[in-house]
């Protein structure tokens, strides 16, 4: 009984983390988009082109960001299934309870 209520408690903790990280996503796509609204107004006032440019460089980093944030720590993430296959390996082992999951985050 204990077992269960600990594994519910990481299971939860872990799906927090995870939310976490995907609102904290949307709120950077959010600014991104309001930024660089705001500068392209600015650039267009001006009449040069430049707000491309932070567009551009900021984006690859909403990029990258949304990589980890949604491919690389999703449910069926490689680390995820890495740590399954060694706690499966373990056990085969007989070398008693694996150890609880490890968060990416």
């Amino acid at each position: 009984m204990n077992t269960d209520l600990v594994q519910h408690n990481a299971t939860e903790h872990l799906a927090r983390k995870r939310a976490a990280a995907k609102l904290g996503w949307y709120i950077h796509a959010a600014v991104y988009i309001a930024v660089n609204l705001l500068l392209a107004g600015v650039a267009a006032s001006t009449g040069k082109h430049w707000a491309v440019f932070p567009a551009l460089g900021w984006g690859l980093g909403l990029a990258i960001h949304g990589a980890v944030v949604f491919l690389l720590s999703g449910g069926a993430g490689l680390f995820d299934r890495l740590v399954q296959r060694e706690r499966e390996q373990l056990a085969q082992q007989g070398r008693g309870a694996a150890p609880l999951q490890r968060d990416p985050w």
